[in-house]
Protein backbone atom coordinates (compact mmCIF):
# COMPACT_ATOMS: atom_id res chain seq x y z
CA UNK A 1 0.00 0.00 0.00
CA UNK A 2 2.89 2.42 0.84
CA UNK A 3 4.49 1.68 -2.54
CA UNK A 4 1.28 2.53 -4.41
CA UNK A 5 0.85 5.83 -2.50
CA UNK A 6 4.49 6.73 -3.14
CA UNK A 7 4.06 5.93 -6.84
CA UNK A 8 0.93 8.14 -7.08
CA UNK A 9 2.73 10.94 -5.22
CA UNK A 10 5.71 10.84 -7.61
CA UNK A 11 3.47 10.74 -10.69
CA UNK A 12 1.39 13.61 -9.29
CA UNK A 13 4.48 15.75 -8.65
CA UNK A 14 5.78 15.15 -12.16
CA UNK A 15 2.39 15.92 -13.73
CA UNK A 16 1.86 19.17 -11.77
CA UNK A 17 5.44 20.44 -12.14
CA UNK A 18 5.29 20.21 -15.92
CA UNK A 19 2.01 22.10 -16.29
CA UNK A 20 2.16 25.25 -18.35
CA UNK A 21 -0.49 27.86 -18.89
CA UNK A 22 -0.84 30.86 -21.18
CA UNK A 23 1.52 33.78 -20.66
CA UNK A 24 0.12 36.56 -18.49
CA UNK A 25 -0.30 40.15 -19.60
CA UNK A 26 2.79 42.39 -19.64
CA UNK A 27 3.45 44.49 -16.55
CA UNK A 28 3.17 48.27 -16.53
CA UNK A 29 6.08 50.23 -17.98
CA UNK A 30 8.49 52.01 -15.66
CA UNK A 31 7.71 55.55 -14.53
CA UNK A 32 10.03 56.98 -17.15
CA UNK A 33 7.69 55.56 -19.79
CA UNK A 34 10.11 52.86 -20.87
CA UNK A 35 10.35 49.23 -19.90
CA UNK A 36 13.76 49.90 -18.34
CA UNK A 37 12.25 51.16 -15.10
CA UNK A 38 13.11 54.29 -13.17
CA UNK A 39 15.99 56.51 -14.20
CA UNK A 40 18.09 58.76 -11.97
CA UNK A 41 19.32 62.01 -13.50
CA UNK A 42 21.89 64.65 -12.72
CA UNK A 43 21.92 68.29 -13.84
CA UNK A 44 24.30 71.15 -13.20
CA UNK A 45 23.97 74.84 -12.48
CA UNK A 46 27.30 76.35 -13.44
CA UNK A 47 28.64 79.74 -12.32
CA UNK A 48 25.31 80.96 -10.92
CA UNK A 49 24.75 83.87 -8.59
CA UNK A 50 22.35 83.98 -5.68
CA UNK A 51 19.68 86.65 -6.18
CA UNK A 52 18.74 88.81 -3.21
CA UNK A 53 15.23 89.88 -2.31
CA UNK A 54 14.04 91.36 0.96
CA UNK A 55 11.50 88.56 1.56
CA UNK A 56 13.57 85.40 1.04
CA UNK A 57 17.15 86.68 1.24
CA UNK A 58 19.64 85.07 -1.14
CA UNK A 59 18.31 82.28 -3.37
CA UNK A 60 18.51 80.50 -6.71
CA UNK A 61 15.18 79.34 -8.16
CA UNK A 62 14.69 76.97 -11.10
CA UNK A 63 11.76 75.10 -12.66
CA UNK A 64 12.05 71.36 -13.23
CA UNK A 65 11.23 70.49 -16.84
CA UNK A 66 9.64 68.05 -17.05
CA UNK A 67 8.12 67.77 -13.59
CA UNK A 68 9.34 64.92 -11.40
CA UNK A 69 7.09 62.34 -9.73
CA UNK A 70 5.68 62.92 -6.24
CA UNK A 71 7.80 60.06 -4.87
CA UNK A 72 11.10 61.26 -6.39
CA UNK A 73 13.80 62.84 -4.24
CA UNK A 74 16.10 65.73 -5.11
CA UNK A 75 19.65 65.91 -3.74
CA UNK A 76 21.83 68.98 -4.25
CA UNK A 77 25.62 69.22 -4.02
CA UNK A 78 27.79 72.35 -4.08
CA UNK A 79 31.17 72.41 -5.78
CA UNK A 80 33.45 73.20 -2.82
CA UNK A 81 36.73 73.01 -4.73
CA UNK A 82 38.89 70.54 -6.60
CA UNK A 83 41.63 68.09 -5.72
CA UNK A 84 43.07 68.62 -9.20
CA UNK A 85 41.60 69.90 -12.52
CA UNK A 86 39.71 66.63 -13.09
CA UNK A 87 38.60 65.77 -9.53
CA UNK A 88 35.86 68.01 -8.10
CA UNK A 89 34.90 68.07 -4.42
CA UNK A 90 31.10 67.96 -4.00
CA UNK A 91 29.48 68.77 -0.65
CA UNK A 92 25.86 67.89 -0.03
CA UNK A 93 23.61 70.68 1.11
CA UNK A 94 22.20 71.62 3.56
CA UNK A 95 25.63 72.71 4.68
CA UNK A 96 26.99 75.21 7.20
CA UNK A 97 30.28 76.99 6.50
CA UNK A 98 32.15 78.69 9.31
CA UNK A 99 33.97 81.74 7.98
CA UNK A 100 35.69 84.68 9.70
CA UNK A 101 32.53 86.84 9.38
CA UNK A 102 30.25 84.19 10.96
CA UNK A 103 28.18 81.22 9.79
CA UNK A 104 26.82 80.76 6.27
CA UNK A 105 24.15 78.13 5.59
CA UNK A 106 23.26 76.64 2.22
CA UNK A 107 19.87 74.91 2.13
CA UNK A 108 17.22 74.00 -0.44
CA UNK A 109 13.67 72.90 -0.93
CA UNK A 110 11.95 71.22 -3.85
CA UNK A 111 8.58 70.25 -5.21
CA UNK A 112 7.73 68.15 -8.23
CA UNK A 113 7.79 71.36 -10.30
CA UNK A 114 10.80 73.36 -9.04
CA UNK A 115 13.59 73.81 -6.53
CA UNK A 116 15.14 76.71 -4.64
CA UNK A 117 18.64 76.88 -3.16
CA UNK A 118 19.03 79.30 -0.25
CA UNK A 119 22.05 81.03 1.28
CA UNK A 120 21.68 82.64 4.69
CA UNK A 121 23.94 83.53 7.54
CA UNK A 122 24.68 85.29 10.77
CA UNK A 123 26.29 88.21 8.89
CA UNK A 124 25.77 90.24 5.71
CA UNK A 125 26.55 87.71 2.96
CA UNK A 126 27.55 90.55 0.63
CA UNK A 127 30.82 90.59 2.64
CA UNK A 128 31.73 87.18 1.14
CA UNK A 129 30.84 87.44 -2.56
CA UNK A 130 33.01 84.40 -3.30
CA UNK A 131 30.37 82.28 -1.48
CA UNK A 132 27.27 83.67 -3.26
CA UNK A 133 28.62 84.43 -6.76
CA UNK A 134 29.82 82.04 -9.49
CA UNK A 135 28.67 78.94 -7.60
CA UNK A 136 28.25 75.50 -9.20
CA UNK A 137 25.67 72.97 -8.02
CA UNK A 138 24.81 69.42 -9.06
CA UNK A 139 21.13 68.52 -8.84
CA UNK A 140 20.54 64.76 -8.60
CA UNK A 141 17.02 63.41 -9.09
CA UNK A 142 16.60 60.03 -7.40
CA UNK A 143 13.61 57.99 -8.59
CA UNK A 144 11.36 56.69 -5.88
CA UNK A 145 8.17 54.80 -5.28
CA UNK A 146 5.97 55.05 -2.23
CA UNK A 147 6.33 51.92 -0.10
CA UNK A 148 3.35 49.70 0.50
CA UNK A 149 5.23 47.25 2.74
CA UNK A 150 6.77 49.58 5.29
CA UNK A 151 10.20 48.04 4.59
CA UNK A 152 12.98 50.26 3.35
CA UNK A 153 15.54 49.16 0.82
CA UNK A 154 19.22 49.73 1.50
CA UNK A 155 20.26 53.17 0.29
CA UNK A 156 23.62 54.71 -0.48
CA UNK A 157 25.20 57.38 1.70
CA UNK A 158 23.51 60.42 0.13
CA UNK A 159 26.16 62.76 1.54
CA UNK A 160 28.74 61.15 -0.79
CA UNK A 161 28.10 62.38 -4.35
CA UNK A 162 30.25 59.65 -5.92
CA UNK A 163 28.46 56.87 -4.00
CA UNK A 164 25.05 58.17 -5.15
CA UNK A 165 26.22 58.36 -8.77
CA UNK A 166 27.53 54.79 -8.58
CA UNK A 167 24.49 53.36 -6.74
CA UNK A 168 22.02 54.75 -9.27
CA UNK A 169 24.24 54.02 -12.30
CA UNK A 170 24.30 57.67 -13.38
CA UNK A 171 26.63 58.70 -16.18
CA UNK A 172 27.85 62.12 -15.05
CA UNK A 173 30.49 62.46 -17.76
CA UNK A 174 28.16 64.67 -19.83
CA UNK A 175 25.94 66.48 -17.33
CA UNK A 176 23.09 68.60 -18.73
CA UNK A 177 23.24 72.29 -17.87
CA UNK A 178 20.23 74.08 -16.36
CA UNK A 179 19.93 77.67 -17.46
Amino acid sequence: MKKILTLFAVIGLIAFSSCEGPEGPPGPPGQDGQDGGLIAEVFELQNVNFDFNSTDGYNIYRKLTPNIYDSDVVLIYRLAGTVNPTTPIWQQIPRTLYVAQGELDYDFDFSKEDFTIYAGGTYDLALTPNLIRNQTFRIVIIPGAFSTTGKSASKPDYSDYNEVIKAYNIDDSNVKQIK
